[in-house]
């Protein structure tokens, strides 16, 4: 999400399968702005990188390459357990917002060391999904898991639900743990669906159907629809909400190709260089001075003191018991929150978020491949990948993130500008991750950022994710009535259907209550009601490939595998001579001896 649409060609980045909608994370504007010299020199000449994939730089630069993309995903990773916040009924518990924020961090950190090494073996990052969100928010919107109002008892139904006694549910720490099981359990089992397809070999058949008039509605109302969550955020105080996103814009954009002047100790002697600081970091430099003013502010006692007074909101000084109060090192634990329960409506809900985030991170391998200096990934490599994105799927479900994992673009896009494509320095990255979610305190600081600061960054970063589901309608033909005829119609409907069904939720009464909590999670799911729409009428209504787009984005990837390249960089550490030697492998479509029809006869 963070690339234009003309470096999206360059890098033979499929345009049907989108950006990953981590991407529009806090950090996506930071290397957005990219220039298309930048980027043209780091493909047209692999040796321009200072590091390509297997290369090991030294430990230092690895390390402060490793900070850089962990800055880059931070927008992202923290985003999600801030929107979830409400819906979870954690709004004023600090003490919980903060573990789930070191849960998150510590999980994106193991998901990235298993891609690194067993999944694609690219220098891609893992971090939670927004694609995960809005079946998340439709989950928590059922009656079933509202938030109780102030001092009011817990419903009988989250009782029964959960095995828990009278006695149990007293404690305001139930209340959330309850929902927040119900959503580990959806992403549980929902996530097998990756796994199957990745380690089955069937994700080569499932595309073959999906194109881009299914992609962009699906991405585009993962973004329209959280417009009421930025909403409530910027309400707080619209002038630090407008400060915040005017900062962004004038970081990643209007000073976007302003170098800054370093100095840097090389070869025996001090060197000044020039490095894009405004480019890489500029969403985390707009959080920083949105949060800076709300301190100056609250120190001068400029805001209001009182709750009840508009402006409030801003003050950094409401949760600064989550930061004395937390520990200061907090290992999270598989079932920290509970056992996760299961029911048929959130896991069919929660599959919708599924199929998005896999389609997502498909593109963001061959981008990634491209710009770290390696070949075209293979259909194994692939294959593997989406099985293992399924695992960390299912290890965050474990831990209790509320949220599964996905690749994020920003980080690969920064691959270009840095010329440091080496597989290391995410492995790097993956281990600064879980020492950071281990340290409690640093998980309780974000708590302190201001709702309109985060309000703010949410207008950024919602917005990017609908123009990169947009985005996708690039090879398509969007004169022909048909075309605009199945997207207007499957975007329009993602946000008719759901926001009538969460008006009118008695409406749905078949007599079953599990069958009613299945059509009421689908049909508030936004973006499955678009993805749904936009897929039957691509595949239903006639239309030549060349205008539904289908042929560009095949033949450009396509184009790509080429056959003068090493494919070793995908193999499986340690194990590679043993699949190739017996014969018995080569029939597993995630191994690297397997070679589908195509790459056989290329070879």
């Amino acid at each position: 999400m963070n690339l234009t649409a003309e470096e999206k060609i360059e890098l033979g980045f499929n345009p049907a399968f989108g950006d990953s909608d981590e991407q529009p994370q806090m950090a996506d504007e930071a290397v957005e702005p990219q220039t298309e010299e930048v980027l043209g020199e780091t493909l047209d000449k692999a040796v321009d990188l200072v590091y390509s994939i297997n290369d090991r730089p030294p430990w230092y630069l690895c390390i402060l390459l490793g900070f850089q993309h962990y800055v880059l995903a931070f927008g992202g990773i923290i985003a999600i357990p801030l929107i979830l916040a409400e819906p979870l009924c954690i709004a004023d518990n600090n003490a919980a917002k903060s573990q789930l924020i070191s849960t998150i961090f510590f999980v994106s950190g193991l998901c990235t060391l298993l891609q690194t090494t067993l999944g694609t073996r690219l220098p891609i990052l893992q971090g939670g999904t927004f694609s995960f969100i809005t079946p998340t928010l439709a989950i928590l919107a059922l009656p079933t898991w509202q938030c109780p109002t102030h001092n009011a008892p817990v419903s009988p139904s989250i009782q029964e639900q959960n095995g828990t006694s009278p006695l149990s549910v007293e404690n305001s720490d139930e209340i959330w743990m309850s929902r927040l099981r119900e959503i580990q359990g959806a992403i549980l089992i929902s996530s097998l669906l990756q796994i199957v397809l990745g380690f089955s070999g069937l994700l080569g058949l499932v595309l073959k159907y999906i194109g881009p008039l299914a992609i962009a509605p699906t991405i585009n109302l993962i973004g329209l629809s959280l417009f009421i969550e930025a909403g409530k955020k910027c309400g707080g105080h619209w002038g630090i909400a407008a400060l915040t996103v005017c900062l962004i814009l004038l970081f990643s954009q209007y000073l976007s190709k302003v170098d800054v002047p370093l100095i840097a100790y090389k070869d025996k002697k001090w060197k000044v260089f020039q490095y894009p600081l405004f480019k890489l970091f500029s969403a985390l430099f707009g959080m920083c001075g949105g949060w800076l003013v709300c301190f100056l502010l609250t120190i001068f006692d400029v805001l209001p003191s009182k709750a009840d007074q508009y402006g409030f909101s801003a003050r950094t000084d409401i949760s600064l018991d989550a930061v004395r109060n937390s520990p200061w090192f907090h290992v999270p634990y598989p079932g920290q929150w509970g056992l996760p329960t299961v029911s048929l409506s959130s896991v069919l809900g929660m599959m919708a978020g599924v199929l998005a985030s896999t389609m997502e991170s498909i593109g963001d391998y061959y981008a990634c491949a491209r710009l770290s200096g390696a070949p075209p990934p293979p259909t194994h490599a692939i294959n593997r990948g989406i099985a293992i994105e399924g695992i960390g799927c299912i290890l965050a479900a474990l831990w209790g993130t509320g949220n599964g994992t996905t690749s994020y673009s920003q980080n690969i896009a920064a691959l270009g500008i840095t010329k440091v494509g080496s597989r290391l320095v995410l492995q790097t990255t993956g281990l600064l991750m879980i020492f950071l979610g281990i340290f409690g305190k640093f998980g309780a600081v974000f708590i302190t950022i201001p709702d309109p600061v985060i309000g703010g960054m949410f207008l950024v970063m919602f917005g990017m994710i609908a123009a990169v589901g947009m985005s996708n309608l690039q090879y398509v033909d969007l004169n022909s009535s048909r075309n605009l005829l199945i997207l207007g119609f499957s975007t329009f409907s993602g946000l008719v259907l759901p926001t009538w069904f969460h008006s009118n939720p008695s409406v749905v009464d078949t007599g079953i209550k599990e069958l009613d909590q299945v059509i009421v999670v689908l049909f508030t799911t936004h973006m499955f009601i678009g993805g749904f729409f936009g897929f039957i009428l691509d595949n239903t209504i006639p239309g030549t490939d060349k205008e539904r787009g289908i042929n560009s984005w095949k033949d450009k990837v396509q184009g790509e595998k080429l056959n003068s390249c090493d494919l070793s960089c995908y193999d499986i550490p340690f194990c590679g001579s043993v699949f190739r030697r017996l014969a018995f492998f080569r029939y597993f479509p995630f191994l690297p001896s397997y070679k589908t029809p195509e790459e056989a006869a290329s070879t």
